[in-house]
């Protein structure tokens, strides 16, 4: 080591990192069930994709503790008062990476055919623009707050994409699926365009 040099500290391998390695707020219970949520999609998507039965019936149980996390992680956060700015930027994530990545699973394995792909096209596209609408605004210092109905619109397909998830197990329950699919996806652009119609005036705003 050359004269006057300050030695450095390995880093820690990122995949072998302990509890107390971890930044914060991930060390926090709400946000690792975030995380969790989110680490849970690709799995659930595998399973319903090599289409084995038994195996369907374990991603639909996965699937639903994942979902059931969307509630628990931010019921938490409020209640151990662990609200914190990477909680707010993981969930809705992990919201949209499990309901978009889950829709074109379905749709490769034909869960979804003919009409049912409009509402599950529109969920999806309603999502991407969203996001970028966030982003254009987050740069112009102009937050785009969630509303009561854009909560409840994840709600509904979160359980609307359960249904059709337990279709491929029990054709019996395929209407059920399907209404509240279209469901998911007027709520879905409904919201969107609330969004839209309350940032629109900003458009023509000038950047400073």
């Amino acid at each position: 080591m050359p004269p006057g040099s300050v030695p450095l500290d390995r880093p820690a391998p990122f995949l072998f990192l302990r509890i107390m390695d971890l930044p914060a707020p991930l060390r926090q219970l709400p946000n690792q069930l975030t995380v969790a949520r989110i680490a849970a999609v690709p799995v659930v998507c595998l399973f319903i994709g090599i289409g084995v039965g038994w195996l369907r019936w374990l991603a639909l149980v996965i699937y639903v503790v994942a979902a059931l996390t969307d509630w628990l992680d931010g019921y938490l956060a409020r209640r151990m008062s662990l609200q914190s700015d990477l909680g707010k930027m993981l969930d809705p994530i992990a919201d949209k990476l499990l309901v978009g990545a889950l829709i074109v699973t379905l749709a490769w394995t034909r869960d979804f055919s003919g009409l049912d792909l409009v509402p599950a096209i529109a969920i999806l596209f309603r999502e991407i623009f969203i996001s970028g609408l966030r982003e254009f605004m987050g740069k112009r210092d102009i937050s785009v707050p969630v509303t009561f109905l854009a909560k409840w619109k994840t709600t509904v397909q979160l359980v609307a994409l359960f249904f059709v998830i337990l279709a491929g197990l029990w054709v019996g329950v395929w209407p059920i699926a399907e209404l509240l699919l279209w469901l998911a996806g007027i709520l879905t652009v409904w919201t969107g365009w609330q969004y839209l119609a309350g940032v629109w005036p900003y458009f023509s705003a000038p950047t400073e």
